[in-house]
């Protein structure tokens, strides 16, 4: 039986390296993509130690704000192995700022790279899926798509949007075969707030004190493979009590906004 494709992006660091890595222990057909090519050979080389083939892996460094390079990109995919049966739009950059203290080109590009970006690839793979007839498309978004959190303006902002174009576009094309999941990770253990934004645009470069405290990036990543196998529509994966808020924000709004703002 023939592997499938798996399509991943922000596979160069963090839960898509993770991810990537699962993957390939799966023996699937991997893509990797991201900004920096040298991290996205480093994670390739990993996934051939894990027993991945060599011929099973494609680099395909990616900007996902550069929608001109999208459509060219899915046929590489698909010269190189066919079809694609998973994307996983894991591409992001979060924020650490205050709303008064942050300029608004930092907030036009959290919606470029978590929002329009993967908005821009889903559009770009998804006439392939709807050819076929069948696929599986995933975005990484987070409980800050759930939950506003003081100094994620931005990021909260952009991770509802995407929660809310992927449930929208997964009303769309379940009929066709194809599966929608959105990715609910709380505070996993990455470089995601030493990458974010501060006010200004400059790097954050500091690892706060809940990230450093999360669920370890392995079984992150095994939450979420586990999840997408199913065709789980919503993953929530993490350990804290952020997770609780997920459940308190259905019941009690007003309890959980008294407690983020104590």
């Amino acid at each position: 039986m023939p592997s499938q494709t798996v399509w991943i992006t922000g596979a160069s660091s963090g839960i898509g390296e993770a991810l990537a890595l699962r993957y390939a222990v799966d023996g699937a057909s991997l893509v990797l993509s991201a900004r920096r090519k040298d991290e996205l050979e480093r994670v390739a080389g990993l996934c051939r130690d894990a027993g991945l083939p060599a011929d099973q892996v494609l680099v395909l460094p990616l900007d996902v704000t550069n929608w001109e390079s999208l459509p060219g990109a899915v046929q590489s995919v698909l010269d190189t192995f066919g079809s694609i049966d998973l994307l996983v739009n894991n591409a992001g950059v979060s924020q650490r700022s205050l709303c008064q203290d942050t300029d608004m080109a930092v907030y036009q590009k959290l919606m470029d790279v978590d929002v329009m970006g993967q908005i821009a690839l889903t559009k770009a793979v998804l006439p392939h899926m709807q050819e076929r007839g069948a696929g599986h498309l995933a975005v990484t978004a987070s409980v800050a798509g759930k939950v506003g959190v003081s100094e994620r303006t931005g990021y909260c902002a952009a991770k509802h949007a995407v929660m809310g174009f992927f449930d929208a576009l997964r009303a769309e094309v379940e009929g066709q075969g194809i599966d929608v999941s959105t990715i609910v990770p709380g505070f996993i253990r990455t470089d995601i707030s030493r990458n974010a934004l501060a006010g200004d645009g400059s790097t954050f470069g500091k690892l706060d004190d809940n990230i450093a405290g999360g669920m370890d990036v392995t079984e992150c990543a095994e939450v979420v493979f586990k999840g997408l196998s199913a065709k789980k529509r919503e993953i929530p994966v993490g350990k804290g009590k952020e997770m609780a808020a997920l459940w308190i924000k259905r019941l009690s709004p007003e309890v959980l906004f008294r407690l983020t703002k104590a």
